[in-house]
């Protein structure tokens, strides 16, 4: 029995999963046969195809779990877990079978296994035109397998670039580390260089008015001289002018008095 199966915690409950789908459909399938309506037979076989495709998506999680687990259980439980798998996979398609049976009574030929839009999987090339209806066991189970590798596939893609964008996102964000590092040292730069301009600004008023200063003494200066020679040159040239006054230390030498040779004997 399948029940008896070494099984998993999480393929126990996949599994359980499954027949539970399983009693529904076959309740469902007996209840349409009672239905006159066609209606609500179409009504009731959206809903069996909904089962369906839920058989489907779980008997895919079962045969994932089965690869997973499939290092660490014994050949023999390996078997049996996908003799189980194919035995479900056989059953889901004996109700494909009824579903494509009454609704050939309802007038719909062309009834693929699953037609339900999204979550299904695509059909590959080869199957664009094979109905799932006139598929074997063995081709059912082969085109299931081809779409789980795909998947997988697609997964490993998907993983890899997910790798991808986190490396460029760590090389991004070390590159722009590095750049704020480097502008921040261009603005502290930036800053010594103003303090410097600042400073020599300073130095350059200083000396400025430093430089102004001493013209001023020096023309004072000068002036002094030029007034110094214009009045000895004055002096000079009217020697006896009254209106220019003695410039101490440049007074002309007094005149000699010579005592005549009888003055000096009066005196003796």
């Amino acid at each position: 029995m399948a029940s008896n199966l070494p099984m998993s915690p999480q393929l126990e409950q996949i599994h359980g999963e499954i027949h539970d789908n399983f009693r529904a459909l076959a309740n469902g399938f007996q209840k349409l046969d009672k239905i006159k309506d066609s209606n609500r037979q179409s009504k009731q076989l959206e809903e069996l195809t909904g089962k369906m495709r839920e058989c489907k998506r779980l008997i895919k999680e079962f045969d994932r779990e089965i690869k997973d687990e499939e290092s660490r259980n014994p050949p023999d439980v390996n078997k049996q877990l996908n003799d189980e798998k194919q035995s479900m996979i056989k059953e889901l398609n004996s109700y494909v079978q009824l579903r494509k049976t009454f609704m050939n009574s309802l007038g719909n030929k062309r009834v693929e296994l699953f037609d339900m839009g999204a979550g299904v999987s695509e059909p590959t090339a080869d199957d664009n035109v094979q109905m799932a209806s006139a598929m074997s066991n063995q081709e059912l189970i082969d085109s299931g397998t081809k779409t789980m590798d795909e998947t997988d596939q697609v997964i490993e893609r998907s993983k890899k670039v997910v790798e991808q964008t986190i490396e460029v996102g760590t090389q991004t964000a070390v590159t722009l580390k590095g750049q704020t590092e480097q502008m921040g040292r261009i603005v502290n730069e930036l800053d010594t260089i103003q303090f410097s301009i600042k400073k020599a600004s300073q130095l350059v008023k200083e000396i400025g008015r430093q430089v102004a200063t001493d013209k001023c003494i020096m023309l004072f200066l000068l002036l002094i001289v030029v007034g110094v020679i214009a009045i000895i040159v004055v002096k000079i040239v009217h020697p006896g002018n009254k209106n220019i006054r003695v410039i101490p230390g440049l007074a002309p030498p007094a005149a000699r008095r010579l005592l005549s040779l009888s003055t000096l004997q009066q005196f003796e």
